[in-house]
């Protein structure tokens, strides 16, 4: 197979596809790589780096868009990127859908087979595809967090571990699934007074055990949120439901009431974001204030840090990558259920059924999908 890799072109993004070290692999196998020149600067990977693990260097995307069978991504494709997708081209990357009408519409008049990492999953029932990247992104939510809470970020002033004789800030998580648990490890490490929230009591008694006293953790309701909501100085928004639209978890009017220079760090934007006044923001322009409360709503936050993020990821994708391209699209998805999980769409039909229901489209069942008869009434 012709796997591509082209520049990441998102506002401030800085990771790349595959490494140097993945299209190693790939060539061994026999697969050809094409990829942009330029594509790996932000992690330290230069053009000979690629040549070196033999892949072809080509001077812009319309190339790899052009030639590559399968193109291996990191954030969804931009508009003009989508225009370059072709009918029967695989293309495997996030792809966050479901508050994203207008990319979806794109993707499907495109013809390509879309495989979202964030919807693959695996035989514990988690995201291993996500995972890598909610670890980065919860951890970074704090670090966020604490410099927005500088006055100069129009935050309150606070220092979040507080200094002897001064109290820490009060951080609050939403949600404790991996991007919570690295915000609460994160936030605890740095001294920070710190409660969860979530539903789950196998979750909260999971973390329980591992933070200990260290750690408040409470049910949500509706009034233990409001009460800590209105409590904290740090807000982060870690809530995710697969290939769902993310629930607005905090509405405007309970903003309004927040302590004037608290901070909403919402890792949720991606899907849509958990709190109302929320908004995509990018790594050249992070925050924005509504009624004294900052709001850091980064769409790509690992891509700040593009070494650590773009391994990781590469450690999880690569499998993956070696199926699809060792068996082809349909063999690789019908070999492994927790890669059909990923298929989003295929060839003009949408199989990924959170994002019909988010978006009121017709769904298709992935193995339907995947059916010649079904393919020949689609075209």
């Amino acid at each position: 197979m012709l796997i591509g890799v082209p520049t990441e072109i998102k506002v401030a993004e800085r990771r790349v596809g595959l490494t140097p070290t993945s299209v190693r692999e790939l060539t061994l196998r026999g697969h050809a790589v094409i990829v942009q020149s330029g594509a790996g600067i932000g992690i330290g990977a230069n053009d000979q780096d690629y040549a070196t693990a033999r892949a072809k260097i080509v001077a812009d995307a319309e190339s790899v868009f052009a030639e590559a069978e399968m193109i291996v991504k990191v954030k969804e494709p931009q508009a003009v990127e989508r225009a370059m997708l072709h009918s029967g081209q695989l293309l495997f990357t996030y792809l966050h859908l479901a508050p994203d009408s207008a990319q979806t519409q794109e993707l499907l008049a495109s013809g390509a087979t879309c495989i979202a990492y964030e919807t693959v999953t695996d035989n514990k029932g988690g995201l291993p595809l996500l995972t890598p990247m909610s670890q980065v992104a919860g951890r970074m939510s704090i670090q966020a967090g604490a410099r927005c809470l500088e006055a100069v970020q129009g935050g309150s002033g606070r220092l979040l571990g507080g200094v002897p004789g001064v109290a820490a800030a009060r951080t609050l998580v939403l949600g404790g699934g991996v991007v919570g648990e690295n915000a609460i490890e994160m936030a605890i490490g740095m001294g920070a007074q710190v409660t969860v929230l979530d539903r789950n009591l196998e979750v909260l008694n999971r973390l329980a055990r591992r933070f200990g006293n260290s750690l408040v953790t409470m049910y949500s309701t509706g009034a233990s949120l409001e009460e800590e909501v209105l409590a904290a100085d740090l807000v982060v928004g870690a809530v995710l439901v697969k290939g769902a639209t993310a629930p607005k978890l905090v509405g405007r009017e309970l903003v309004k009431r927040m302590k004037p220079g608290s901070v909403l760090v919402d890792v949720a934007i991606d899907q849509g974001g958990c709190f109302a006044t929320s908004r995509p923001t990018t790594h050249t322009d992070p925050t924005y204030v509504v009624d004294d409360v900052v709001h850091y709503c980064v769409a790509n936050m690992p891509g700040a840090v593009p070494q650590t993020s773009t391994y990781a990821l590469n450690n999880a994708t690569l499998p993956f990558t070696l199926a699809l391209a060792d068996k082809g699209v349909e063999r690789a998805l019908l070999d492994d259920e927790h890669l059909l999980n990923g298929l989003n769409i295929h060839r003009g039909l949408l199989t990924q059924q959170e994002v019909a229901e988010a978006q009121g489209l017709r769904y298709v069942n992935p193995l339907t999908a995947l059916a010649p008869a079904t393919l020949a009434a689609a075209q």
